[in-house]
């Protein structure tokens, strides 16, 4: 049995000092990271709204999900958020709740008597000032996924229910590891993730080296072929294909902001573009499809890894 939480309790969250005198009553989450987390944490009572969705909610929080106000989509308005009255606002990414976030800055929410957390896993080992998804500066670790688990169950004083959670993800992750050790894979095995591209046919947003695509190939003894530290740079199809990739991870959503969200054009597109269709990946459908969330640092990124780790079990390299 975990000790409860001793409030007041102080915390310093993404460089920012934050203080809870008591568990939030009222919260809204500006990203679907964030929403899971809460509901996994047994506190969906407490969540007034959410917004920033990029698939379905896990399938065991579907009922509970659909009693809670979607206030957007994509990005919520500051006032459609301050109109929910909270007491806290959870946050997946600082682009959107952060020094020049385009929902709001923290500092917005704080003159109103509003608290914020922005998810570790976002600031942690990570350059927002770059512009864009930001820029790692050391690779992203689970522990950072955590951290934010564990300090949200603090902050709720829901401590019991932050250990399971964080025990059973850790598990998980280790099986995964595990089972892609006793693969019988390339040493040289290469790997290309693909999120996203503002239009079919040009330079997609590929995963750089250190974010949680890069953790996967990591652990699992996969070379990136992209070698950026960008979280999501823009790479020419030339230079993929020229890298040409053994295995290709596509990502699949529900959001429509691009053409390319849509995982059946971004297949249509590989196999038709005279340069893409001559990558190997291409040529001997080693193409895995990956829900989006997963590619971002989240908990789901421990699901990414398990599926990866069982769609390797089933390739032939030879």
């Amino acid at each position: 049995m975990a000790d409860a939480t001793d409030y007041p309790l102080s915390l310093t969250n993404c460089g920012v000092d934050i203080t809870f005198t008591a568990p939030p009553e009222s919260t809204v989450t500006v990203g679907q990271s964030a929403t899971e987390i809460l509901y996994s944490l047994g506190l969906a009572d407490r969540v007034k709204g959410t917004s920033v969705w990029f698939t379905p909610v896990l399938p065991q929080f579907a009922d509970v999900n659909a009693g809670i106000e979607r206030i957007a989509d994509n990005d919520p308005s500051f006032e459609a958020v301050v109109n929910k009255r909270p007491d806290l606002v959870t946050v997946q990414y600082e682009w959107h709740v952060g020094p020049t976030g385009i929902v709001a800055s923290r500092d917005q929410f704080h003159e109103l008597g509003i608290n914020t957390y922005v998810m570790p896993a976002d600031c942690d080992t990570k350059d927002n000032t770059t512009g864009g998804d930001g820029t790692r500066v050391a690779a992203f670790s689970t522990d950072s996924i955590y951290k934010g688990i564990t300090e949200l169950a603090e902050i709720y004083d829901v401590q019991d229910a932050g250990e399971a959670l964080v025990a059973d993800l850790n598990t998980r992750e280790e099986r995964a590891i595990d089972q892609a050790s006793h693969l019988d894979l390339p040493e040289d095995l290469s790997a290309a993730f693909w999120f996203s591209s503002t239009d079919l046919g040009v330079s997609p947003f590929v995963a750089g080296q250190l974010g949680a695509p890069g953790y996967m190939m990591d652990k699992l003894g996969i070379r990136n072929v992209v070698e950026s530290d960008e979280e999501w740079p823009t790479v020419g199809w030339e230079t993929v294909a020229k890298a040409d990739p053994d295995v290709l991870v596509i990502a699949t959503m529900d959001r429509r902001r691009f053409p390319a969200d849509d995982v059946k054009a971004k297949r249509e597109f590989l196999h038709s573009d005279p340069v893409t269709r001559e990558m190997s990946a291409v040529k001997n459908d080693r193409i895995v499809e990956m829900d989006a969330h997963a590619m971002s640092a989240t908990m789901r990124t421990i699901y990414g890894l398990e599926s990866l780790a069982e769609a390797l079990s089933a390739m032939s390299f030879k």
